[in-house]
């Protein structure tokens, strides 16, 4: 008999949540054979059988908490028992029991149903005796019915009054936590709880600020027009925007020292390597992978290392260690068609830049308007350790070395 356990996940990692059980109780498992999938703050991690057998009991059900060294299953040595291809004998049909019969009513042959009694007249109140009747079946106090005669529209005035709206039911049902059927209950993963926390934690523990500019992307786009081609049949990956900028930022970051930083405690952590968190969109949330020594790789190791890194992101098989230890970050939300945003600081780092969609603007170029290729930038940073003119400075830096792609085999 074997124990499977929740493997050592990571450094700072000590729970998991259990994702997606691929074996069922009573299958047969080979060793090495994934069983199950575990659901961290950064990554998903694949728990493998270490035996053979057959996965006897399973202990901890897809969204449990467990924490590292948890058993969550058992596998037993030996194989499966086989299905047995008998059918079932069908179960004897149970008697049907006899519907009770409809008493008769008490009518004498020929005459009417009785009427019920009708109620005695209340003192100071005029109404027919239908009414009374239908006062008494309805539960209504003809005395709290204020109108001269009482007729049945009255009746039915409050009794309508007595009955809650259905304004006033839906907050008391949501109060006890049901939906309408039209609403859906749906449990966050562990990983966009993670993302939850830590992107308010940003903003209640820094004291973040964002400014914005604009960058002509005509040069960039020419360069990328004349080499293309000849760079992807050299390198075997496109040449695209993420490596420019990735160059322009550690290139500012030389530059402005303070925005590759981190606070701890009274303490400032100036870094002085370049590893740089680019943002990828996955089905399960946003995750940050990192593109160690940014300063020391070319455009084409950096389109490759972001090429690999957004794939392993998208099939959940990044490690831990390919998203700890960013200096800064790069996010694009122009992929997704987003002109302008504030981008949050991914702590504990302090700066972090959003780069947004293309458009064909017109500007002022040497007294004319022409129609150029525009892109807003953002810059959030944090204020307890940069000042707003480094990041203003900074962020005209990037503006600067993206404007002439040549400043960059200088500066980045």
């Amino acid at each position: 008999m074997a124990e499977v356990k929740v493997p050592t996940l990571g450094e700072s990692i000590v729970e998991a949540t259990i994702g997606q059980w691929l074996k069922n109780e009573g299958d047969a498992v080979e060793s090495g054979e994934t069983i199950v999938e575990l659901e961290t703050d950064k990554v998903n991690v694949e728990v493998i059988a270490e035996e053979s057998g057959v996965l006897t009991s399973i202990a901890k059900q897809a969204g449990d908490t467990v924490a590292i060294g948890d058993t969550i299953a058992v596998i037993q040595a030996g194989s499966a028992p086989a299905a047995s291809t008998a059918a079932p004998a069908p179960a004897a049909e149970a008697p049907k029991p006899e519907a009770p019969k409809a008493a008769a009513p008490s009518t004498t042959a020929g005459s009417a149903p009785a009427k019920a009694p009708v109620p005695p007249v209340a003192s100071g109140v005029r109404a027919t005796p239908s009414v009374r009747r239908a006062a008494l079946e309805q539960g209504v106090d003809l005395t709290q019915v204020q109108s001269g005669r009482v007729e049945l529209a009255h009746l039915q005035a409050a009794q309508q009054a007595a009955k809650p709206t259905p304004a006033a039911a839906q907050p008391a049902a949501q109060a006890a936590g049901t939906e309408r059927p039209d609403e859906e209950r749906v449990r966050m993963t562990r990983r966009r709880i993670t993302i939850a926390k830590r992107l308010v934690e940003a903003q209640h523990t820094a004291a973040m600020l964002t400014t914005f500019n604009e960058v002509d992307m005509s040069a960039v786009m020419d360069v990328r027009k004349r080499r293309k081609d000849a760079f992807k049949d050299k390198h075997g990956v496109g040449l695209g925007f993420m490596s420019f900028f990735t160059k322009a930022v550690v290139g500012a970051l030389k530059q402005f020292p303070r925005l590759n930083a981190e606070i701890q405690g009274d303490d400032m952590i100036i870094k002085h390597h370049y590893d740089i968190g680019i943002a990828v969109a996955t089905e399960g949330g946003l995750v940050v992978p990192v593109v160690r020594g940014a300063d020391r790789l070319t455009f084409a190791d950096i389109e490759r290392e972001i090429a690999s890194l957004a794939a392993r992101a998208r099939d959940n098989k990044l490690g831990v260690e390919d998203l700890q230890g960013g200096t800064f970050t790069i996010t694009n939300g122009g992929t997704f068609g987003s002109l302008m945003s504030t981008p949050i600081l991914n702590a504990p780092q302090v700066g972090i830049l959003g780069m947004h969609g293309i458009q064909q603007r017109p500007v002022a170029v040497n007294g004319q308007v022409e129609i150029r290729p525009m892109m807003y930038i953002a810059l959030s940073y944090d204020h307890r350790i940069v000042d707003g003119s480094e990041a203003v400075r900074f962020l005209v830096a990037v503006k600067q070395m993206i404007e002439d792609p040549e400043s960059l085999l200088i500066e980045g």
